[in-house]
């Protein structure tokens, strides 16, 4: 498997191997200049830095909420130029589940998702096994198939070639490749594997068409897959919960019994305000290769984190999925957590797990709440 557990390797390396290990990991931004402020900008797309302090609204606005949504993922892809699972990778997971009560979300993301697939086809497949380029293929992979089964219910020819790109690349192990250095998303191969798992679940008759079909090395890949998140240990709590996740789409992960203790994992976590917290779900050197523990177990509140709307989305999310019912209460203590601590601009806070200047987690801590919400049949309409 090619692996890029960079850290791990930091303290083997001579000096000139370290320098080129931290710059291997400087794509991390820089503190936002004073006089730009700005959490995305992009023409006439300013939305202002995320802070912890940003005042609470009242009730929650779920045009607000998604008008960020769409700002930050049409800044990102103009900006940026490229497929973040943070961002526009998490919009295509998250919006086109929306379409039945938001409608059909504008395609200007879908465009530039088949821009990317036109571009990351042409490159040959071991440049696409390094660095962000399997999480880029497989956040490639899991949108379109988010946009077949939710926009069009048909599967598209961009879709498969998009799937069968992400299976070309995978690693001997059945997961694939990651860098280790930006927790939670770019923190660990099993993160990758259950996007992947959900990907190739979610676009529509694909995993049972392939299943039923001829190609035998496409059907040992997704084996491969299976096998992979069926035997490996999660590294966390947090990737327990992405387990259960995939297991509610991907068939043969788990058994009955095995939900029944997830579940029960996830319960465990939930604070007593009724949110929860992703600090919890991690020993600070389990994310990834360690490498953020430090700034972590320096934070004001380590030995007791507050909520946070990214965990507390995907906890209600994944419990809802699970089968939990809308009505249980812990899943209702966490819908009232998110009605009383949307913020101003619309988005949840969540603090970054990997710096204090951009706060990119504030995206998926966005996302996910609207998700869960619309799970349990408390989205407030638009306004």
């Amino acid at each position: 498997m090619i692996a890029f557990a960079l850290s791990h390797r930091a303290a083997m390396l001579g000096p000139i191997a370290r320098l080129l290990l931290l710059f291997a990991c400087a794509a991390v931004p820089t503190p936002l200049p004073a006089a730009e402020p700005h959490q995305y900008a992009f023409e006439s797309i300013a939305v202002p830095a995320a802070t912890a302090d940003e005042p609470r609204r009242a009730s929650v606005s779920t045009s607000l909420a998604i008008d960020h949504l769409e700002q930050g993922s049409v800044a990102w892809s103009g900006q940026r130029r490229c497929i973040s699972c943070h961002t526009n990778g998490t919009y295509m997971l998250a919006r086109p589940a929306l379409s039945a009560v938001l409608g059909t979300p504008p395609e200007s993301t879908l465009r530039f998702f088949k821009e990317q697939l036109a571009s990351l086809a042409s490159e040959p497949h071991e440049n696409l096994r390094k660095s962000t380029k399997p999480a880029q293929v497989i956040y490639l992979a899991a949108g379109l198939a988010e946009w077949d089964r939710h926009v069009t219910g048909t599967l598209s020819a961009d879709t498969d070639k998009a799937l069968r790109l992400m299976f070309a690349i995978q690693a001997d192990s059945g997961t694939w490749g990651t860098l280790d250095c930006w927790p939670p998303y770019e923190s660990d191969a099993y993160h990758e594997a259950t996007v992947a798992a959900l990907a190739a679940a979610t676009a529509p008759g694909w995993l049972a068409d392939v299943e039923a079909g001829s190609d035998d090395d496409l059907k040992s890949r997704i084996a491969r897959l299976r096998s992979y998140l069926h035997d490996t240990p999660p590294p966390h709590d947090y990737g327990r919960v992405l387990l259960l996740q995939a297991s509610t789409r991907f068939p043969g992960l788990i058994d009955a019994a095995g939900t029944a203790e997830l579940v029960a994992i996830l319960r465990r976590h939930q604070r007593e305000d009724g949110g929860w917290s992703i600090r919890s779900f991690a020993a600070p050197e389990a994310w990834g290769g360690g490498n953020r523990a430090a700034k972590l177990r320096s934070e004001p509140d380590f030995d007791s984190p507050a909520s946070d709307g990214h965990m507390t989305g995907l906890a209600i999310l994944a419990l809802r999925e699970a089968g939990v019912p809308a009505d249980d209460a812990g899943i209702a203590r966490g819908v009232t957590w998110l009605g009383a601590n949307q913020r101003a601009s619309g988005r949840w806070w969540t603090r970054s797990l990997n710096t204090d200047s951009w706060h990119f987690i504030t995206y998926s801590g966005t996302a996910l709440p609207i998700l869960a919400l619309h799970a349990c049949g408390a989205l407030p309409a638009m306004e």
